[in-house]
């Protein structure tokens, strides 16, 4: 089936070819951070994580989003998602792909990887975090590609893939929840020490994931003759609806909780990104810009007649892709490293080279995910033509 990867329109071409050339220019960058160091960074003794890190968070969140299309087609036979479920599963390979590539990335020297398989810590939440994103990954490849080969032989796909079909289930859900324990689990950092940071982590990833996947199969409907389906990305958009709503609410009890119990290591964080602290606040603009974009696309979502319109429904799904992205891309990791554990404010900006090493990332994931995509389009025009 790779074959049909490689065959396209001049426009698809010129599409892969743009993405190679940042690939390649974020790859020069990489060199030049890989000789020089992290110090080429915007990272420093008070924020040890950074943009690197915010984005693999937030794509573990797009990747296990593919549940919500998984769990309703294969457990609940809901066949309508049958269109699109292989989608859903070829979103999360490259958002997975990009999420150890940021790793890598965030390691000065990427050859340190190899200590978590070296000299494997099973109390190491790290360690389970390289299981559950490795095992994903490689689930949903398998799955997907399987499912596929078999639809386009018109065919059932192998008995011995459901086992595997279902253990993606709760896999999924794995990813994020362990992901969320890597910040939760450190108990001098009061902006994650809180037990709801899971459910924001899962609430917020079956937002935005879903609503990438909207904004995908209305792309695909323009440019292929293949449509996923009004019924399917109706369905995704209600799925959306309810976990944006999820995300604020749990948003606000966090605040509730913090305000109202005045916990200061933990108020001076939430100060720190929507109201400045010690006369410093550089994240107040995105974090406002978030939170705006998150209830704008709540007041866009809940009534059905806004919902079905096809231009609303698109300006809503940018509206929760963007408004999660600063929550989680930007927000989490400086609101959790700012102010320090002695409340000293050291703000973090990523440098240029983070900037363009991240677009370099960016650039390979949407690679893998045009190649998969024009290779499950491709054939799906033929079954449905």
């Amino acid at each position: 089936m790779l074959e049909k990867a490689i065959k396209g329109s001049k426009v698809y071409y010129g599409w892969m070819l743009a993405l190679l050339t940042l690939i390649g220019v974020g790859f020069g960058f990489y060199l030049w951070q890989f000789n020089s160091g992290l110090g080429i960074t915007g990272l420093s003794r008070d924020v040890s994580w950074g943009f690197y890190i915010a984005q693999f968070t937030f794509l573990v969140g797009v990747a296990a989003s593919a549940v919500m299309l998984v769990l309703p087609y294969y457990l609940h036979d809901y066949k309508a998602f049958g269109r699109i479920t292989i989608l859903g599963e070829f979103l999360a390979v490259s958002s997975v792909t990009m999420c150890l590539l940021f790793i890598i990335v965030d390691l000065g020297q990427p050859t340190r990887a190899l200590n978590v398989l070296l000299y494997p810590t099973p109390r190491s939440v790290l360690f389970w975090d390289m299981i559950v994103l490795n095992g994903y990954l490689l689930l949903n490849l398998v799955i997907g590609w399987k499912v596929l080969e078999a639809e386009r032989n018109n065919v059932h796909y192998p008995m011995w893939l459901k086992p595997l079909i279902y253990l993606s289930i709760p896999w999924a859900v794995s990813i994020h929840t362990v992901t969320a324990f890597l910040y939760c689990g450190l108990p001098g950092r009061g902006f994650w020490l809180t037990a709801i940071l899971a459910p924001r982590f899962l609430s917020s990833a079956f937002a935005a994931g879903p609503a990438l996947l909207i904004l995908l199969c209305l792309f695909v409907r323009r440019i292929s003759k293949f449509d996923p389906g009004w019924e399917q990305i109706q369905s995704l958009a209600k799925i959306v609806t309810y976990a944006i709503i999820l995300n604020v609410f749990f948003f606000l009890c966090e605040i509730f909780v913090v305000f109202y119990s005045q916990l200061p290591e933990h108020m001076d964080h939430f100060k720190y990104l929507f109201v400045g602290l010690q006369g410093k606040g550089s994240l107040i603009p995105f974090m406002w810009t978030s939170m705006i974009l998150m209830v704008l696309a709540i007041i866009l979502l809940v009534p059905s007649q806004f919902r079905q319109n096809e231009t609303v429904l698109t300006i809503a799904c940018i509206a929760v892709f963007i408004g999660t992205w600063i929550d989680k891309g930007i927000g989490l990791i400086s609101g959790g490293f700012v102010p320090n554990p002695l409340h000293y404010v050291n703000e973090y900006a990523p440098s240029f080279p983070e900037l363009m090493i991240t677009i370099g990332v960016y650039a390979t994931g949407f690679f893998i995910l045009s190649v998969l995509f024009k290779i499950a389009v491709t054939i799906k025009e033929e079954l449905y033509a």
